[in-house]
């Protein structure tokens, strides 16, 4: 495993991070401790996790991956995991979270953050993100800014927290020792450069990473945001490398296999897109043309960008952990890297 600097932080965080967002609905609390195990035997030291998860949301899960991974973590040496965590946001549909929180307010953070500690069974968060923006943004397989949302259904301007305020919490969230470092999710390349330029205004915590989607057939950070991240020196944590399975052609294979696109309905509308299917099979098809499978070549692919800092991986059994874990040291040559470039000028981010 290799290791570099989060952002302008002082950690050294491994390459592959592990996510969790499966422990207690997919995964009960042993497969969880025991990827845990693996992961952390390999090389991996940073893990996420959120109070929202796991996901799909719903309000008898919620929570649950946290009280999994805290009980994992409370028989760890604690200063050497990097701990992500995550404060969900106002949005609708998500009464269970907080009350259904109206803003990422002083009260709500700080609601969040004592939860999660509790949960988590540690004293600190080593990176605090806030899992998506309060303010209208396209998210979760939404593409288009729509200024119309900008007013409510009586047409009156909607009322946003100012991002000041959001970071003078957090700011006070640092200063009592509760969090280390704080990032983004889900975030726009305004909101990143917003963040910054607050931070340097005020005297505020500047934020160390961002948490976006990424993979072969979403390549949205590769528009306005790399330039974001090098200038400012912000890491991504690039989550969804594998495009919920689509990209190791399991679906392609057979439409029916067992994962969350066919077991939760209605779920993941961003691989609902006319040209998913043909990029993940086009992909699939140069990866065993090369003699790699289709997981080899999504992970790679992401693993070894310049602009990423660290990818987040899950996985719902030991052999999928075990390959995505594995995967790392695959290197893809030029060729590979130039057919994949063609791939996708024929067929652009089919699921932004």
């Amino acid at each position: 495993m290799e290791y570099t600097k989060l952002g302008n932080t002082e950690l050294n965080v491994s390459k592959i991070c592990l996510g969790t967002m499966t422990y207690g609905d997919q995964n009960t609390e042993a497969e969880a401790h025991a990827q845990l195990d693996y992961a952390i035997a390999h090389g991996i030291n940073f893990i996420d996790t959120a109070e929202m998860y796991p996901v799909p949301p719903k309000a008898e899960t919620y929570t649950r991956t946290e009280s999994m991974v805290g009980n994992w973590l409370k028989n760890q040496p604690r200063d050497q995991i990097i701990l992500g965590g995550k404060v969900s946001g106002p949005r609708r549909g998500m009464d269970w979270i907080r009350g259904g929180p109206p803003s990422l307010d002083r009260a709500n953070i700080r609601a969040a953050i004592e939860g999660s500690l509790k949960r988590l069974q540690t004293d600190y968060i080593d990176v605090y993100q806030l899992h998506w923006p309060e303010r209208n943004v396209p998210m979760f397989g939404q593409y288009q800014f729509d200024p119309s949302q900008e007013s409510d259904a009586q047409g009156q301007q909607r009322e946003w927290l100012s991002i000041r305020n959001q970071l003078e919490t957090l700011a006070e969230l640092i200063d009592e020792g509760k969090v280390r470092y704080i990032g983004l999710s889900n975030e726009q390349p305004w909101g990143v450069m917003e963040f910054v330029r607050m931070a340097k205004e005020y005297n505020l915590p500047r934020v160390a990473s961002v948490q976006n989607c990424y993979n072969l057939i979403n390549r949205g950070m590769e528009f306005g945001m790399s330039e974001v991240m090098y200038r400012e020196n912000v890491g991504l944590l690039a989550y969804s490398p594998l495009a919920f399975g689509h990209l190791t052609a399991k679906y392609i294979d057979n439409p029916e296999a067992k994962g969350r696109v066919t077991m939760f309905l209605g779920y993941a509308q961003r691989y609902k897109k006319p040209n998913v299917f043909p990029a993940c099979a086009a992909y699939a098809k140069l990866a065993r043309a090369h003699g790699l499978t289709p997981t080899q070549l999504a992970l790679s692919f992401v693993y070894h960008r310049w602009f990423v800092t660290s990818t987040i991986i899950g996985a719902t059994n030991m052999m999928q952990l075990t390959e995505n874990i594995d995967a790392w040291q695959t290197k893809l040559s030029l060729d590979v890297m130039q057919e994949i470039e063609h791939l996708h000028l024929t067929m652009m981010n089919p699921a932004p």
